[in-house]
């Protein structure tokens, strides 16, 4: 009898831009030592968010967080913004701020499950809202 195999993963909300979902993965795979990165890809997810959390496309959202956590019991959720985002283009420092307010959003309804926030610079370089940007 085959043992099957446990996998592990972790929730990306990140946006659609090509750019921005190699480096986001490689980050949140090393971060949560998770082997799989579920992608909810939107075009400037933070800005949808943090603009209104009970939005249609907040709420689209919402619902594939919970496919992702329900299906493959995911064990993280990070939130994602990036330099030069057509759908959400503000400057940096906006972006930023929106990313933490996603954060405190996304922890009222998954407070069991790290949230973090994310930001991808001009050189795809992913580091994680408060260290070093």
């Amino acid at each position: 009898m085959q043992v099957e195999e446990i996998l592990s993963f972790c929730t990306a909300i990140n946006c659609l831009d090509g750019r921005a979902q190699l480096p986001v993965i490689s980050y949140l795979t090393r971060r949560f030592g998770v082997e799989f990165v579920d992608v909810v890809s939107e075009a400037g997810p933070a800005g949808i968010l943090a603009c209104n959390s009970e939005s249609q496309g907040s709420r689209s959202i919402f619902r594939r967080i919970d496919i992702s956590i329900e299906a493959h019991q995911s064990r993280a959720i990070a939130i994602v913004a990036h330099h030069d985002c057509a759908g959400n283009p503000k400057p940096a420092t906006e972006q930023i701020k929106e990313l933490r307010k996603c954060v405190e959003i996304l922890r009222k309804s998954y407070s069991n499950l790290p949230n973090i926030a994310v930001w991808l610079d001009a050189d795809q370089k992913a580091a994680e809202i408060g260290e070093e940007i």
